[in-house]
């Protein structure tokens, strides 16, 4: 996840973990004279780094981030215990799917957003337990169904009309949805079904005093987005959670964790993970603050890389008493010695490290997905910026010339240079031109679908264009006569129909 210029060693999963290497030989002492944040990068720049965040038994699926226990996955990121899915990003417990953003229990699926449970789900958003259906909003239990919303528990409907099992298929049939440009019509035309459609205020399942969107089983949790699985509560401002967490507040990407202020990706599936303190990455461990990738630890400030080590300060070794008594001097030295960033801002005990010392450009990051700047914007609030790097393909296939009917593809497309639509004038990270790998071509034969005319990144950005940002205003249901008022991720001048809970529930239910 490092781009070529970054300066400091760089090692692969295996020599990660392998005991060839201490990260302890790298440890210094703390020197009141020095910032804290100063002293951090100094250690950090002598450390080595391991190539990608994952984590647990990861089965050729090299190409893989911040996942655990994938098997034969390519180009995931975020998400575990997946097998067999291409291009997905926080998807977890899927199989033979493509194309997802945030996926739970999927198989077969395609280019779904928000959704569980499903199985040959195509193009479809915010779906439970459907199956052999398409372009799909907010359906429940449905199984063949083609550009429907806000359907419970049908079967054979198209455009929420009833249809006799022969009629439907026979209409299927007649879509020729196997083409390219049939498909493109059809996606144009359920964007406007959707946006006439009931939406709920917010998608809060079995969730007790919580604000935010795609809540799964929280309680007192404000503020948060993308929580799954059960027991989380008491949390605020939390994004992309797996598993429980508890009395946690300002953090991203987390599976079971409780008391957790101000981290990234943090947990994993351990009953003994608590305390962690702005911190990236650490797992199976205790009361860690300020440190970096550290595994099955405890007690431990301003630390890179230590696996199975306690009682630590800038990864070098302190007898119990020593850490207690030196940690609170540090603090203390924070607080009255802060650093102080190019714009002004000030750093003291607290607060997460200064960007300006991340080893990531901001257009690097998933902050670009969901807070897009320009290089201009970035640069004058004091970010790095990582410069469009020079592609020189040999295009292979011109979009244009790009088989429209998946039956007249065949093994000759494979390694072969694909143009991306955009051809790299978007804001979308394209990479200009893309290949068809062995799995996905069999994927779309099996599926009857025609080849993507854009690569992996754009159409990723073109599944986030379509959720709803990570923010909350407050609005008054639409539904004429009601004065109900909820917090909403639904912007207040978008053309979607938004309904509080009493009212959508008896218009859909």
């Amino acid at each position: 996840m490092y781009n070529s210029s970054f300066p400091h060693d760089v090692y692969c999963y295996e020599c990660w973990w392998g005991d060839d290497w201490n990260p302890m030989t790298s440890g210094i002492d703390y020197e009141f004279s020095k910032l804290f944040f100063e002293q951090f990068q100094s250690l950090f720049k002598k450390v080595p780094v391991i190539s990608l965040f994952s984590g647990g038994r990861q089965m050729n699926s090299d190409y893989c981030n911040y996942t655990a226990n994938n098997k034969d996955c390519y180009l995931c990121f975020g998400g575990k215990d997946d097998e067999r899915v291409l291009y997905a990003k926080n998807a977890s417990f899927c199989k033979e799917s493509m194309d997802i953003f945030s996926g739970d229990k999927l198989e077969l699926c395609y280019e779904n957003i928000e959704c569980e449970g499903s199985f040959k789900l195509i193009f479809s958003k915010q779906c439970v337990n459907c199956s052999d259906s398409m372009f799909l909003y907010d359906c429940r239990n449905c199984l063949n169904c083609f550009g429907c919303t806000n359907l419970r528990n049908k079967s054979y409907c198209i455009w929420n009309e009833q249809y006799k099992r022969e009629e439907y298929l026979e209409k299927i049939r007649e879509f020729n949805l196997d083409k390219f440009e049939n498909l493109q019509k059809f996606k144009l035309k359920f964007e406007d079904f959707y946006e006439k459609s009931i939406h709920k205020y917010a998608n809060l399942i079995n969730t007790q005093n919580s604000s935010g969107d795609n809540l799964l089983n929280t309680r007192n949790c404000n503020n948060c987005f993308d929580i799954f699985g059960t027991g989380s509560e008491n949390c605020k401002y939390t994004h992309y959670v797996v598993l429980g967490v508890k009395d946690s507040y300002d953090n991203y990407g987390m599976p079971t964790a409780e008391r957790v202020y101000e981290t990234i990706a943090i947990g994993f599936e351990s009953n003994e993970n608590a305390d962690y303190y702005f911190s990236n990455f650490i797992k199976g461990s205790n009361r860690i603050f300020y440190s970096y990738n550290c595994i099955s630890s405890h007690d431990l400030f301003a630390c890179v890389g230590l696996k199975n080590k306690s009682y630590c300060i800038l990864n070098k070794q302190y007898t119990k008493e020593e850490y207690g008594a030196l940690v609170p001097k540090i603090i203390k030295h924070m607080n009255d010695m802060p650093y102080i960033d190019s714009k002004g801002r000030i750093y003291k005990y607290g607060e997460f490290f200064p960007p300006e010392l991340s080893p990531f450009c901001y257009n690097e990051t998933i902050a670009q997905e969901y807070f897009p700047l320009t290089k201009e914007e970035a640069l004058k609030q004091g970010y790095k910026w990582k410069e469009k790097e020079e592609r020189n393909y040999q295009i292979d296939i011109k979009t244009e010339n790009i088989l429209l009917d998946i039956k007249e593809v065949d093994d000759s497309i494979i390694n072969k240079v694909i143009e991306c639509e955009h051809q790299g004038t978007c804001n979308e990270q394209c990479t200009e031109a893309f290949k068809i790998i062995p799995d996905e071509l069999k994927f779309y034969q099996r599926m009857n679908l025609p080849i993507p005319h854009l690569c992996p990144n754009c159409r990723h950005y073109n599944r986030l264009k379509q959720r709803n940002p990570l923010k909350l205003w407050h609005r008054h249901c639409m539904k004429e006569g009601c004065e109900n008022e909820f917090e909403t991720s639904y912007a207040p001048e978008r053309p979607e129909i938004v309904y509080c809970e009493k009212c959508y529930q008896q218009e859909v239910y």
